[in-house]
């Protein structure tokens, strides 16, 4: 019989000694074999739409580090590009796309999306048998949220305006970006992806009432439509910086497997409330620091999540400038303390 996967035993409910460990933006530029494609390539947007840049950097930190999870090398924006927008990056100023007030004209064309998949087929033919390969997408509010204004921010005031003034339109956007994405996730399994996480990065300071109609309800229908189309589909949602009551109710209602939890969160609160796995939740600035901070910053998640589905990871994306003798350092921790 096949030996299942620490990772996805985890995304089914079991608990396992040593948890399985990836992290988010793990393969990326504080990586110096990351830099060098990167210069090759000329441009992010290169990078994630071609499968065999796309393949090589998603194996690159699995190659280095052996992490649990190999995580694809894309982007939340193929979606907004898959729907007729046109997308680029600029160097230090992020994402770019011309602002929409409305979701008329937009088409989903997936098959522009063929990279993505063909990428995701690489990694899994050279991935080894005990890695999980995990494919992912933007949650439909922060993908609105950066086409309602064009770019990335940390108030998303567009979208909220947006919603507010025309809540019956926006809900339509929500609608049909939840439509996309679950049909983005679902082709990515059919690629070869164990499971799926779902990004709402920009989850965080909204109404409870808002929280519900934007975050939770376009996520529990792409949970829903998916498991429509693979039953078994394993989902991590991370509804970024959303309050304690926020993961609670995402946790419950949304029917994902697991939750990652921001920094801020409480491990141990999680470990005793959350209905799911959990995943987190180390602060990337301790892995940046080292030494004592990092060290207790592992073994008090490491002792809250005991006995429980846990799935170890930052609180966020690992930042360019971490030591790689720090990351090093955490995966050895991490395993040792089983």
């Amino acid at each position: 019989m096949k030996e299942e996967k620490t990772l996805v035993c985890v995304l089914n409910g079991k608990p396992v000694v040593s948890p399985p460990l990836w992290m988010m933006r793990q393969a990326g530029r504080y990586l110096p074999e990351y830099r060098e494609l990167r210069a090759k390539a000329g441009s992010f947007w290169t990078m994630c739409m071609t499968p065999k840049f796309a393949a090589e950097i998603t194996l690159q930190p699995i190659r280095r580090f052996g992490f649990d999870a190999a995580i694809l090398f894309s982007d939340i924006l193929v979606i907004p590009a898959a729907l007729g927008m046109t997308v680029t990056f600029e160097d230090g100023e992020g994402p770019r796309m011309a602002p929409i007030e409305s979701a008329a004209g937009l088409r989903f064309d997936p098959s522009s999306l063929a990279p993505v998949y063909e990428a995701l087929q690489l990694v899994r033919g050279s991935l080894p048998s005990s890695t999980a390969l995990l494919g992912f997408a933007g949650a439909p509010w922060t993908l609105a949220s950066y086409m309602a204004a064009g770019r990335g921010g940390d108030e998303q005031k567009a979208a909220k305006l947006w919603g507010y003034r025309e809540p019956e339109d926006f809900d339509a956007l929500l609608d049909l970006l939840a439509d996309c994405v679950a049909e983005h996730l679902a082709r990515q399994i059919e690629a070869g992806a164990d499971a799926v996480q779902i990004f709402d990065s920009w989850a965080s300071g909204l109404p409870d009432a808002m929280f519900e109609r934007w975050v939770v309800r376009p996520t529990k229908k792409i949970v829903t439509k998916l498991h429509t189309i693979h039953p078994k589909a394993l989902v991590i949602g991370f509804p970024r910086a959303a309050t304690l009551a926020g993961y609670e109710r995402y946790a419950r209602e949304t029917g994902v497997d697991a939750v990652s939890l921001d920094t801020a969160a409480p491990m141990a609160w999680a470990a005793k409330t959350l209905n799911t796995a959990i995943q987190g939740n180390l602060d990337p600035i301790a892995l940046i620091a080292g030494g004592r901070a990092l060290e207790e910053g592992i073994d008090a998640i490491l002792s809250a999540t005991r006995g429980v589905p846990f799935v170890f990871n930052l609180g966020h994306g690992i930042l360019p400038e971490t030591p790689i003798a720090h990351v090093e350092e955490l995966v050895a921790r991490v395993r040792a303390a089983a």
